[in-house]
């Protein structure tokens, strides 16, 4: 009787043993499941919030001697709506491009009416293709310019 009170004995403190030996691997594992999720919101880990993420086109008229919505604002973002806004605008005898810088969701320059759009789309997620109306996208740039200075 004494060798089978001692066998069971030696039973249970070898459950015990797998017992606390899974509850390690467990408590290991719920960390490691919590930590890959505070990753993908950006907090650190596997996402990186700088990457960027969200992205739209605007398609416009530019300028009243050309149509066809030749010309384009590029909205490149990350998650925190800092990136920058690539415009083209397209005209007959030339082509200008402008780049300027996003931060949260704002122009560090003054952005016009077609690049705030795109910012706007690239953060609601709503476009790879968006043309813009045609009063507010056809209009001459130098006109505006002029109104702007007087």
């Amino acid at each position: 009787m004494i060798v089978i009170a001692a066998a069971g004995g030696v039973a249970g403190v070898i459950g015990i043993l797998v017992g606390a030996t899974a509850s390690q691997r467990a408590g290991r594992a719920v960390r490691e499941c919590r930590e890959l999720v505070q990753g993908a919101v950006g907090s650190h880990g596997t996402v990186d919030p700088r990457a960027l993420r969200d992205v739209a086109v605007v398609r416009y008229d530019a300028l009243s001697e050309m149509s066809g919505q030749l010309s384009f604002s590029l909205a490149l973002l990350n998650t925190m709506g800092d990136g920058v806004v690539l415009s083209s605008i397209n005209g007959r005898a030339e082509t200008r491009t402008y780049a300027k810088q996003v931060v949260a969701g704002q122009g560090k320059q003054e952005l016009s009416p077609e690049e705030a759009q795109v910012v706007q789309s690239a953060r609601l997620g709503t476009g790879l293709s968006s043309v813009a109306p045609g009063p507010v996208g056809r209009r001459d740039r130098g006109s505006r310019r002029a109104a702007a200075t007087a």
